[in-house]
């Protein structure tokens, strides 16, 4: 089965079998959808080894106004309001560059850039295939500890992307955060949330082309790919 088939089949699931479907979807037909729609591949970027890296050239730009406007949901934002560059990240929860960028770059960007008001992150959801957006959805439904949510996924990445059940599996994370079974079963049928999940992906792709992930936007330019300490930290510095 090519990536092409694969996206295919997950993006036309019945809209009410998410939770069903992460016992469905085969585990390698997630990974080959993860970071990427049926336009192409997703456009990783190799981490930079030098502490001063080139300034990456950016993909294109959109309308600061137009990308800030809500959307379907409410915006989850790491960081000051009022910081000068403001980072929007699409990601997939299933997606391996978007995990190693959580995992390895953004803890350094928020003690240097977000944690000193310099920048502020917006994360939002483009899920490419049913885990992914069950991953979302949890994570939405643990409220005020959504970003802690989105770094237990990211962190245990491989125990739920590439397990055959993935239902058990991100059970057995959620009930680390505190939910039930039953809370579990009523995040992942929540249709409203969902549509809404699918919703922020749909504007994503249409409004400002997100065929990839992660895309970064930072101050309105768009970078594709897992981008390095070195990589964001030059980003962000030619702005400030």
């Amino acid at each position: 089965m090519n990536q092409k088939q694969v996206i295919r089949m997950t993006r036309h699931l019945p809209r009410r079998s998410v939770l069903a479907s992460l016992v469905a979807v085969p585990a390698a037909a997630v990974l080959l959808s993860a970071c990427s729609d049926s336009s192409g591949t997703a456009q990783a970027q190799t981490p930079a080894s030098s502490s001063s890296a080139a300034l990456p050239q950016a993909r294109g730009t959109v309308d600061m106004a137009k990308l800030l406007q809500e959307g379907s949901l409410p915006e989850k934002v790491l960081g000051n309001a009022d910081a000068p560059v403001t980072i929007v990240e699409y990601a997939s929860m299933t997606c391996g560059h978007c995990a190693n960028f959580h995992r390895n770059t953004l803890p350094t960007i928020k003690e240097k850039y977000v944690d000193t008001g310099k920048a502020r992150l917006i994360l939002r959801e483009f899920p490419f295939d049913p885990r992914a957006e069950a991953g979302f959805m949890l994570a939405r439904c643990a409220e005020d500890k959504y970003f802690a949510m989105v770094d237990v996924l990211f962190q245990q990445h491989s125990t739920w992307v590439q397990a055959e059940n993935a239902r058990d599996a991100l059970l057995q994370l959620a009930r680390l955060a505190g939910f039930s079974q039953e809370s579990f079963e009523a995040c992942l049928t929540n249709q409203k949330l969902l549509d809404d999940v699918r919703a922020v992906r749909l504007r994503g792709a249409d409004e400002f082309g997100v065929d990839a992930t992660p895309t970064f936007f930072i101050n309105g330019n768009k970078y594709s790919g897992a981008l390095s300490v070195d990589e964001m930290s030059a980003i962000i510095d030619s702005m400030l």
